[in-house]
């Protein structure tokens, strides 16, 4: 019995999810290859080899696999997937991109956002935003996964040694073309992999209040900044700052909301970080039940208090 985690990487280096997936790949039993799919990516093949737990990895090297298109990457994992039991994805937009396909094409069920292996077989994953666990069994052949990384404990970067296999790169499908990509450049931790995180929601009122109030905290914290789908949607903060069912799933070692009331569908994207702290100024916020400490007070006179006292 053998996992097979999809690497996600920049071609350059392994990005932070992989490390998790590989650790839940570990937990189904057996050994762990690592598929590094993409283009003059070596430095991102070699990185993989250094994980721990890892025994072998894939280095498949191409021009069609340059931009990690959904096609083609699916292509490339379908080609070896035979001689996998369980293949497994980071619960991210690519994983959650790529995963679908390969499980239609394979014709199994697909094993969404897991949480936790209890056996090979036998996985939990969350339902109703995270208010139910769903404990699901899969008798398929091939168990394709998405892994919510929050759910486990990264694997260590260093410390392995396996053996990198160079693989043929498989054929451009023509069904997709890369047409360009606009990143947005920060020097702040990025959302998924911050230890701290401040947050704010739609009682701000404005972008600008929501910069003015909240960016000296985070700078302060040398933490990332996030926002309730409200504050998103009302142009207070930008799309990629969303935390919650329908953005980004966090689990920092410190979350802190202000002005957010605490919906659930917000809850359901953060409720796992080690420490919580609300301030808002409605004491019946659902926010406060999961709070492990609570604020009563006015966002715009307590957070420029904090950041003074830090």
């Amino acid at each position: 019995m053998t996992a097979l985690v999809i690497a996600e990487h920049d071609n350059a280096s392994i990005k932070g999810a992989t490390l998790n997936t590989v650790s839940a790949a570990a937990a189904c039993g057996g050994d762990v290859h690592v598929l590094v799919a993409g283009h003059n990516a070596g430095a991102a093949a070699a990185a993989a080899a250094q994980i721990a737990g890892v025994s072998k990895v894939l280095h498949a090297d191409g021009a069609s696999l340059a931009e990690g298109l959904a096609e083609n990457l699916a292509a490339q994992v379908l080609a070896i997937a035979g001689n996998y039991s369980h293949i497994l994805f980071p619960a991210t937009a690519s994983g959650k991109n790529v995963a679908p396909r390969v499980a239609a094409l394979l014709d199994v069920g697909q094993l969404s956002d897991v949480t936790k292996v209890i056996s090979a077989d036998t996985f939990e994953r969350p339902i109703y935003a995270g208010n139910a666990i769903a404990t699901v069994q899969s008798g398929d052949a091939t168990k394709i996964l998405t892994v919510r990384t929050t759910g486990f404990d990264p694997a260590a970067a260093t410390g392995g040694s396996a053996a990198v296999e160079s693989l043929a790169a498989s054929d451009d499908s023509g069904k997709s073309r890369f047409v360009g990509r606009e990143v947005t450049k920060s020097d702040r931790p990025e959302l998924t992999a911050a230890k701290i995180i401040v947050s704010g929601g739609r009682a701000l009122g404005s972008s600008d209040k929501f910069n003015e109030v909240l960016t000296p905290l985070a700078d302060k914290l040398g933490a990332a900044l996030g926002a309730s789908r409200a504050a998103v949607d009302a142009g207070y903060a930008p799309n990629d700052w969303q935390v919650g069912q329908t953005g980004k799933i966090v689990a920092p070692q410190l979350y802190i909301a202000a002005g957010i009331s605490g919906a659930i569908q917000h809850l359901a994207g953060m409720k796992d970080s080690k420490v919580i702290v609300a301030i808002n100024k409605d004491p019946e916020a659902p926010i406060f039940s999961v709070a492990d400490y609570g604020l009563e007070a006015d966002l715009f006179t307590a957070v420029p208090e904090l950041v003074n006292a830090l």
